[in-house]
């Protein structure tokens, strides 16, 4: 099965729902996406919702047994960390830097947008440093960036990570999970037809 998944690496329910993405799916897209041109607001200017969130992802991440650790500088968007991923997905590597990069940032509580950190997720994902670098300082990319959240808004999203699954938008750590979770039943039962 194919997927196309929008993530922002900012994001705390990105990191909750890449994992189980990347395994239910034989072939994702990885899309980065950015949160502030969705939600057309930046998190940080509102407080009640950066807490709301916060206590959100806790809540999902406990009954997930994930451990959260807030990155440094959370909420925060990381613009050299997406860059980077949208290079990553070009190459192919979307996923593995991806996966790097949250664990890094959601399970370490590390900053992504330090360049140290944003080596060693390259470095994870089998990328070479240097283009990794001039990708993190490339701002055309941001366009691009820009331009899937702007794709999901017309769409009717209204939060990330989303997933495209046969034309399907499904949108939200929680219907992300679920589609997957059935696309990995799916494929275990025609496993066993077979």
């Amino acid at each position: 099965m194919k997927a196309e998944f929008f993530f922002d690496l900012g994001c705390p329910f990105t990191y909750l729902a890449a994992e189980s993405v990347d395994r239910a799916f034989d072939q994702v897209t990885w899309v980065p996406a950015c949160t502030t041109a969705l939600r057309c607001s930046s998190l940080t200017a509102d407080p009640v919702a950066e807490e709301a969130m916060r206590v959100a992802a806790e809540q999902r991440a406990a009954a997930l047994r994930l451990p959260l650790v807030w990155p440094e500088r959370w909420p925060a968007e990381v613009p050299a960390a997406m860059r980077v991923a949208h290079y990553a997905a070009q190459e192919g590597r979307g996923g593995a830097f991806v996966l790097a990069a949250r664990r890094l940032a959601f399970a370490g509580g590390f900053a992504l947008d330090d360049p140290e950190l944003l080596t060693e997720a390259a470095a994870a994902a089998g990328l070479g440093l240097d283009a990794c670098l001039q990708a993190a300082g490339d701002v055309r990319r941001d366009g691009a960036i820009e331009a899937a959240a702007r794709r999901l808004l017309s769409a009717g999203a209204d939060r990330l990570p989303a997933l495209v699954v046969d034309r399907a938008l499904y949108w939200g750590e929680d219907r992300v999970a679920e589609v997957a979770a059935a696309a990995r039943r799916s494929a275990a039962a025609a496993g066993l037809r077979d």
